[in-house]
């Protein structure tokens, strides 16, 4: 009887979820047609500040492991920031087994970041973690340009200020796309008649796609900075 009666309670809401989640995955769909991922994208890689001017520390933050391509492009930024600001010393956190952080600094140093310019802090499980573990590190806060991918950096910049790196701003590491209209021969490359022809369609092919990730990666962010604001990490 109480498992009757739990069920009888819990089909309506079982319905109401499952229209909600069709619901969402419409408007994912339909979104994935427009540049509207793209703009929700760039807003959270540039909205909190992007330096406009060299920092005494530029901070890589990492947990994405090594090698990897979010990791490896954050790297490669933080590298040109090196050898623009050529005073600035390099802060690389990342947590868990050191050999990441390890690979991480013999990055750097391959791309020409000399070793003695190099901190490394094996800690900091999120963002807020790894900001405290920077605010012990110093006692007289420096101005910094933290390194991290763009849907983190809306997040990491205020969550850096709100302990005591006032002077914080943000180098979002970006993808670089490909300028190429990616079209092809559909009979020449042995597509079947039967088949539909997309071969001059890249961006069915590709920027559908490649948005509706995007979509995902900004919802889980604005999630996120969601939880940050709700702790006053924020």
């Amino acid at each position: 009887m109480v498992i009757s009666a739990l069920a009888h309670w819990l089909r309506p809401l079982f319905k109401w979820a499952l229209r909600g989640l069709g619901v969402m995955a419409a408007i994912m769909l339909v979104g994935a047609f427009t540049r509207v991922p793209f703009d929700a994208h760039r807003w959270l890689g540039s909205s909190a500040g992007e330096c406009n001017a060299p920092a005494e520390v530029i901070v890589v933050l990492g947990g994405s492991g090594m090698p990897s391509g979010p990791e490896l492009v954050r790297l490669y930024r933080a590298a040109e920031l090196a050898a623009l600001w050529p005073q600035a010393r390099v802060v690389v956190i990342h947590p868990g087994n050191p050999s990441a952080l390890n690979a991480m600094a013999a990055e750097l140093h391959l791309r020409g970041v000399q070793q003695d310019r190099i901190t490394r802090l094996n800690a900091g499980n999120n963002t807020r973690e790894q900001a405290l573990v920077l605010d012990g590190h110093f006692v007289k806060k420096p101005s910094i340009a933290l390194v991290s991918s763009p849907e983190n950096m809306y997040r990491t910049v205020l969550t850096f200020r709100k302990v005591h790196f006032t002077q914080a701003c943000g180098v979002p590491a970006w993808d670089h796309a490909m300028f190429h209209n990616f079209d092809y021969g559909h009979g020449a490359v042995g597509g079947k008649a039967w088949v539909p022809d997309i071969s001059g369609n890249p961006g069915l092919r590709y920027t559908f796609w490649n948005y509706l990730k995007l979509e995902v990666t900004c919802l889980r962010e604005y999630v996120a900075i969601g939880y940050y604001w709700l702790n006053d990490w924020i």
